[in-house]
């Protein structure tokens, strides 16, 4: 099969390899449909993880299911399902209690698994042609008869429109309240969306890139460019205060707003951000270690924080992966009743050949590029 492989920093390329195949009577073979490339992604590209060569990338996928095992039992040949990006086992105490983005067996020594992902077990991606799905049972998201037609809506419900839900629900968001969200890459926009459909007051989306403004400003969202330097000011302004809630929706390589990559920078302004007793919402991701990092704290996976003004607030805090399966069904039916319609954040639709390139797109923030979808079987 064609598959895009990891060869080191800054070099994917698409390759032939042994197809994926059942290994474990649990299994199912899904023929890739639909795969996007995620902004995490970029962390590997640009060889700012542990991730080995020869790995193949992508933890956004969505196909047919063209061969089960023996042992699995709901999921059947010809079913269109979205894979969560995290695998989960479906019994162990974190999985049981909805945490499947912490499961405790399906990557053994660390919580948590995902496909071609760094650290996060022996998976292959889905950027290929066929992907093995573990625990299918468990794992895979069978889709209504409208799957063909709502395929880019649906493929989001792998990664970004729960992750990007996950964050409002780790902020507190309640209706009526407002929200700040740093970050309009693809999550940063998911949250906007998500808390529009929560029924946030008002929200509020900072960044830097004309484009994703514009995105966020067609979802709904007033927007601030942290690029002019008083970000933190405008928003105490339009919240008269400080929002209620707030995102954070970047991760450990963000700038500050000379355009220097500064790690703690969103965290602190989302500090400043919020009121006091209000709540924050952290999903951008941030490493153990980083050795790519200029700043010596980042190297070891820290940050300076203002834990000052965070305790002088009575802010509260609550971080990590989404735990994709405890939202997608919801979420799935958002779509399908025609409520949600995350795919107006696409920018691109390439086939699988077309990836290498995409990568570089990607992460130069070329205009214009926001959110890339890859179709394996096209040519």
């Amino acid at each position: 099969m064609k598959a895009l492989v990891y060869n080191g920093p800054k070099d994917v390329a698409i390759k032939t390899v042994p197809d994926a195949v059942i290994e474990k009577p649990t299994d199912v073979l899904v023929r890739i449909t639909t795969t996007n490339i995620c902004g995490s992604d970029l962390h590997m590209y640009e060889g700012r993880t542990s991730v080995e060569k020869g790995k193949i990338l992508g933890h956004e996928n969505m196909g047919e299911v063209i061969e089960v095992g023996d042992a699995v039992d709901r999921v059947k040949v010809g079913d269109r399902v979205v894979l969560p990006f995290n695998i989960g086992c479906g019994f162990c105490r974190n999985c049981e209690a909805g945490l499947t983005g912490f499961c405790l067996t399906t990557n053994p020594g660390s919580a948590g698994a995902a496909y071609g992902f760094a650290e996060m077990g022996p998976y292959s991606g889905g950027q290929a042609e066929l992907l093995r799905v573990p625990y299918a049972d468990f794992n895979c998201l069978v889709l209504p008869e409208d799957a063909s037609e709502k395929e880019l809506d649906y493929v989001l419900l792998s990664d970004i429109f729960p992750t990007g839900w996950h964050a409002t629900v780790l902020s507190g968001l309640q209706p009526g309240e407002n929200i700040v969200i740093y970050g309009a890459g693809p999550v940063g926009l998911m949250a906007a969306l998500s808390a529009r459909i929560q029924g946030a007051a008002g929200v509020i989306v900072v960044d830097r890139h004309p484009d994703r403004l514009k995105l966020a400003q067609k979802l709904g969202a007033t927007v601030v460019d942290d690029s002019k330097g008083d970000h933190v000011q405008q928003i105490l302004e339009l919240t008269k205060g400080g929002a209620d809630r707030g995102c954070e929706c970047v991760g450990y390589q963000c700038h500050d707003h000379h355009g220097h990559e500064r790690p703690n920078a969103t965290m602190n302004d989302l500090v400043a951000s919020v009121r006091p007793t209000g709540g924050l919402g952290v999903v951008g991701v941030f490493v153990p270690q980083d050795p790519g990092a200029e700043d010596g704290l980042a190297k070891e996976g820290k940050i300076a924080f203002d834990m000052g003004s965070f305790w002088f607030k009575g802010q509260f805090m609550r971080t990590g992966q989404a735990n994709v399966k405890h939202y997608n069904r919801r979420l799935r039916e958002l779509i399908h009743k025609g409520r949600a319609k995350p795919s107006e954040i696409i920018s691109h639709e390439l086939g699988l050949d077309e990836a290498p390139n995409a990568y570089r797109n990607f992460d130069d923030r070329k205009d214009g590029w926001t959110k890339v979808v890859l179709h394996p079987g096209q040519r």
